[in-house]
């Protein structure tokens, strides 16, 4: 049987851009309908076309018609105005999307999240191609939940924290694990506890200048944090080490001797000191003056060693203590003892103690 069809052109209409798609369908009209505007054409054809199939062309189209996505290598930003020298509003990364509010020139003025400003139309993706890859570019994002959360480079508890982020923040899902969730940060991978995040699969959106502020805010802090904590860490272990080396003041100078308790020469003293803690330094003053970090006399902590010379070669050292002593396997006569740093000219110092 043959009968009369009409042809439908499909058009997303975005500005001036015009995108077409044609199919063949029992069905028309001439009135535009959110966007797409149906041009009749008529044919004749054998074909029969169902309502299912007309919803399964259409409904995306009409779905996704203001839908714009970004086509870059990383991100591309967004700005107040449509002018590269207008001011940066926020970022959207590639395969984030974004609504089309309108068109000035080559700019498309945009609404992704909490960002509303101008993206060049050279790095978006727009029309039926967008209405393609829509599904294609939904992922599963995790929104964060507690006030802080911590993102740590292993999905493990122990591992250390390598940014934090703020409640509310959004993030793409690399992989799922029994406790634990893999994120994309933009430029970071880590892993964040399940039991804080909630998951769904959505569209990615642009972070602001403000969200991205506030992560540097609380990534800034982190490691203010943690450059306090190894600060105070390497301070405790300077204090032990002086602790530890007091306990031996009165024992005997022993040439040639490394014996805490039955006796020790200079360096043999310093080098027993340092190894009760794991730190290995060589075994004659003069290599130990050749190793580990050179320290300014001025900038001397406890824990650093003293040297002092004779005939202008090396041949003595001292644990500096503080307050200006030291203490060291000084003579057969005086044993383990403390001393003024400067009881003989001090010629270098060095530290073998991480700052």
């Amino acid at each position: 049987m043959t009968r009369k069809v009409h042809k439908i052109a499909a058009y997303c209409m975005i500005g001036s851009l015009t995108f077409m798609r044609g199919v063949n369908t029992a069905y028309a009209s001439t009135e535009p309908v959110a966007g797409i505007t149906v041009l009749l054409d008529d044919i004749s054809t054998n074909a029969k076309i169902q309502d299912q199939e007309i919803g399964d062309i259409l409904n995306p189209i009409i779905k996704y018609k203001d839908l714009a996505i970004a086509n870059v290598s990383n991100y591309v930003n967004i700005r107040s105005e449509a002018s590269t020298d207008s001011k940066i509003l926020g970022k959207l990364y590639n395969n984030g999307t974004a609504t089309i509010l309108g068109i000035e020139g080559e700019w498309l003025k945009i609404k992704s999240g909490d960002v509303t400003g101008y993206i060049k139309s050279e790095y978006l993706i727009t029309g039926l191609q967008a209405c393609e890859l829509a599904d294609e570019v939904k992922t599963k994002l995790a929104t964060v939940k507690a006030r802080t959360l911590n993102v740590r480079s292993k999905a493990d508890i122990n591992s250390s924290v390598v940014t934090q982020v703020p409640q509310g923040d959004r993030f793409e899902v690399l992989a799922e694990y029994e406790d634990w969730i893999k994120i994309s940060l933009g430029d970071k991978i880590g892993y964040v506890s399940s039991d804080y995040v909630d998951i769904k699969t959505d569209f990615k959106k642009a972070v602001s200048i403000e969200q991205e502020q506030e992560r540097l805010k609380l990534e800034k802090a982190l490691k203010e944090k943690n450059n306090s904590t190894s600060s105070n860490a390497t301070s405790s272990l300077r204090q032990r080490i002086v602790n530890f080396a007091l306990k031996f003041k009165g024992n005997p100078y022993v040439w040639g001797g490394t014996s805490l308790t039955k006796g020790a020469d200079c360096s043999g003293f310093t080098q027993s000191v340092f190894k009760n803690f794991g730190i290995s330094i060589p075994r004659t003053s003069r290599a130990q003056a050749n190793s580990g970090k050179r320290v300014s006399m001025d900038k001397i902590q406890p824990g650093d060693l003293i040297f002092y010379t004779k005939n202008g070669r090396i041949n003595h050292v001292a644990l500096y203590i503080g307050n200006g002593k030291v203490i060291g396997a000084a003579s057969r006569k005086e044993g383990i003892t403390i001393k003024a740093y400067n009881y003989r000219t001090p010629y270098k110092a060095v530290s073998y103690i991480n700052n």
